[in-house]
């Protein structure tokens, strides 16, 4: 079953590359009495997801603060040295968009957005959608059609549709 708005997200345990190594993150703790926006790529460096879809988001970072958002969060089926690797390539990092490692898909496979393109050599990975939470609960979710566009995922669609 797919994630949809109205749906309590799971508990997820998440891992990122903190100062001393790899750490785990509870994203329960970070979703708790807490407004923001995931979104999920298919993978780091990957060419939609490098040159929109991240860019997307760090475009329009103040926007979603000058809203409330607590925290953008991007996450993508790849192990926590590549994302941070990515998040310091495209900025991300930076410009404050914590980027964590779902590296066993697991959390992406329970909410329904497992998806595999074997020629493209992608196996277990994550569909392209962005989501607004409100202390875990979803109350905007847009997915792509495909993995390879982003138009209902970005974040200028988010913002319009929040």
């Amino acid at each position: 079953m797919t994630i949809a708005v109205g749906d309590t997200l799971p508990g997820a345990k998440m891992v990122r590359l903190g100062d001393n190594g790899p750490e785990e993150v509870a994203l329960a703790d970070k979703l708790a009495g807490r407004k923001v926006v995931i979104f999920a790529v298919p993978g780091a460096y990957t060419p939609t997801c490098h040159s929109a879809h991240v860019p997307s988001f760090i475009r329009t970072k103040d926007q979603f603060d000058a809203k409330g958002v607590d925290e953008i969060i991007c996450i993508a089926v790849n192990d926590p040295f590549v994302l941070k690797a990515w998040g310091e390539a495209t900025g991300a990092g930076k410009a404050g968009i914590t980027m964590l490692s779902d590296a066993d898909g697991s959390f992406t496979k329970e909410i329904g957005m497992d998806f595999d393109a074997p020629p493209a050599g992608l196996i277990g990975r994550s569909k392209r959608y962005a989501m607004y939470v409100e202390d875990g609960v979803v109350k905007v979710f847009q997915a792509e059609d495909s993995p390879g566009t982003c138009e209902v995922s970005g974040g200028e669609a988010m913002l319009d549709a929040m």
